[in-house]
């Protein structure tokens, strides 16, 4: 069985995963606690890494009941097809969270500004300067290049 991402409303990541474990689909929501302050107290809470995003783990053939549950939208694709995330990926996340030394986790987009390496492609091993962000492309500035890449994506 594979690990699939579904993609929820905002904020609904811990109902959707608690629904899903009562529908008997295993599931996955990697929490961090962050100290939240409101104007008369501080608290920590439990917050999902991801923002709208829980793994399930079910059979290709079983991929619609997870709509069964409310505040599931979607499921997250890729080159067309279902993202698919490894075991060991999952592992990993799992792992990671549950080290001691680790206090402040964030995850974030790629940002105008951000130096970047290129992993892949016809330019692998370029550093680049992210110069535009948009929908459908990023803009990126190689510099060692002298040249002005923009890069399509879905």
């Amino acid at each position: 069985m594979n690990w699939y991402v579904v993609y929820t409303k905002p904020k609904w990541e811990k109902k959707v995963a608690d629904k899903l474990n009562q529908l008997g689909i295993e599931c996955y929501c990697p929490l961090i606690t962050q100290v939240k302050q409101w104007s008369d107290r501080k608290k920590k809470i439990e917050v999902p890494l991801f923002n709208s995003y829980v793994f399930v783990q079910l059979a290709d053939s079983e991929r619609s009941s997870v709509f069964k549950v409310a505040g599931v939208v979607r499921y997250l694709f890729w080159l067309g097809k279902p993202a698919i995330v490894k075991d060991q990926e999952i592992e990993t996340i799992k792992t990671s969270l549950k080290a001691p030394n680790i206090s402040d986790v964030s995850v974030s987009s790629i940002q105008v500004g951000d130096k970047i390496k290129l992993e892949s492609g016809a330019f692998s091993n370029q550093n680049a300067i992210v110069q535009e962000v948009s929908n459908n492309y990023y803009t990126l500035v190689l510099e060692s290049l002298g040249c002005i890449l923009k890069i399509k994506y879905k």
